[in-house]
């Protein structure tokens, strides 16, 4: 019998403690649901406890599932890992550089596959810039993931690509690459691919007025004043609802994102027996990419992520010190506190879902003691 007690405790602890709406943790192993807990309400009005019915719009936790249909495409042979980006995006092929002296000039290294999904591509998180905002006047509601993405390449990198590591939209950009190459838009390719196989009912970029309505009321802490304000159901109003963004733009469910978790937990084969990527291609999913510059810049950009480096689109646990958590775990979070782990050497898969942005103390506790409750949890079973 696994000892949980106190992970319960905590989460029961959470809202008091950080005033945290809604709280729900699930874990797997074996393929097994050998726990789960929730504490809060899912509605500002405390009238619906938390339910695994909620849903939640899950941000950057949408890296996973995009980063393993490129993996999908790359274990398939229809991209390389190393393939130049502007072989499925033509304009990223006369990229640019900003200078030290702010000026632009040609860059010398080719944008790829590969830097795209570490994290090192050069971009930045300004999905604002004129020549964005210029596409999508001219396309209206016609405007595609593939246009925004191309337009993110009209203005100059922020350094040469693969030289440095920054938190960027990358991750949106290989969700254009995904469409381009696949033939089909990207939501159906992960649609087709990962989600309709695993069973994974509930994940979506374009949520039905339904499932709208059982998504977990969002929040944005305002931590220095200890409130919290209530931005409501719908996907934030900055992107337009045809753009389906890889780096974030999924809602989903703890069951669902269970789902995913496990797979990859076991190697990549799904509860349902469905063979999502092969054990050799989650491997390389959870192999370290950064050099020392480069790690340098991932501890700079998450200096909250002791222990860890990043992958191909994930984090993976390299120095346990005084921690619980077992080496090799992998995994991503989201700005509203989303939270994936996945441990193939365990075949263990930990889910927490909240739904509060800005909440800083997400990331620098109440992850790490989730990951490491369930750890000692499992080490001192009775």
């Amino acid at each position: 019998m696994y000892y949980f007690e106190p992970l319960t405790g905590f989460i029961d602890s959470i809202e008091a403690k950080f005033n945290i709406p809604a709280v729900e943790v699930a874990v797997m192993k074996g393929g097994e649901l050998i726990y789960r807990h929730a504490a809060g309400y899912s509605d500002p009005e405390k009238t619906k406890p938390v339910s695994d019915k909620d849903l939640y719009w899950i941000f950057s936790s949408s890296k996973i599932s995009t980063c393993t249909a490129a993996l999908k495409l790359i274990e398939d042979g229809v991209i390389g890992l190393d393939d130049p980006v502007y072989k499925y995006l033509p304009n990223y092929k006369n990229i640019t550089v900003l200078r030290d002296d702010g000026t632009a000039a040609p860059a010398k290294n080719i944008m790829t596959i590969r830097h795209l999904m570490s994290m090192c591509g050069g971009l930045d998180y300004n999905g604002k810039r004129g020549s964005v905002e210029k596409v999508i006047a001219e396309k209206g509601d016609a405007v595609t993931t593939v246009d925004i993405c191309e337009a993110f390449a009209d203005g100059p990198l922020i350094f040469e690509p693969g030289t440095h590591f920054r938190y960027s939209l990358c991750h949106d950009v290989l969700g254009a690459v995904i469409e381009v190459a696949s033939g089909m838009r990207f939501g159906e390719y992960l649609e087709k691919n990962i989600f309709t196989p695993l069973g994974m009912t509930d994940t979506t970029f374009h949520p039905t007025e339904e499932q709208l309505d059982r998504v977990s009321t969002l929040y944005r802490a305002h931590e220095n004043e200890g409130t919290n304000e209530i931005i409501g159901k719908r996907r934030l109003a900055n992107q337009p609802e045809s753009y389906e963004s890889g780096g974030g733009g999924l809602v989903s469910s703890t069951d669902d994102y269970l789902k995913l978790g496990a797979a990859l937990a076991n190697k990549g084969t799904g509860l349902n027996g469905y063979q999502l990527l092969k054990p050799e291609t989650v491997e390389l999913f959870r192999t370290p990419q950064l050099g020392e510059a480069q790690h340098a810049d991932f501890m700079h950009d998450f200096g909250n992520m002791v222990g860890y480096t990043y992958c191909l689109g994930a984090r993976r646990f390299i120095d346990n010190s005084g921690f619980a958590g077992a080496l090799g775990n992998f995994g991503w979070d989201g700005a509203a506190g989303f939270y994936i782990l996945a441990d193939p050497d365990n075949d263990l898969t930990i889910i927490f879902a909240e739904n509060i942005m800005a909440s800083g103390e997400t990331y620098r506790v109440i992850h790490p003691m989730i990951r490491d409750l369930v750890y000692m949890g499992l080490r001192y079973a009775k």
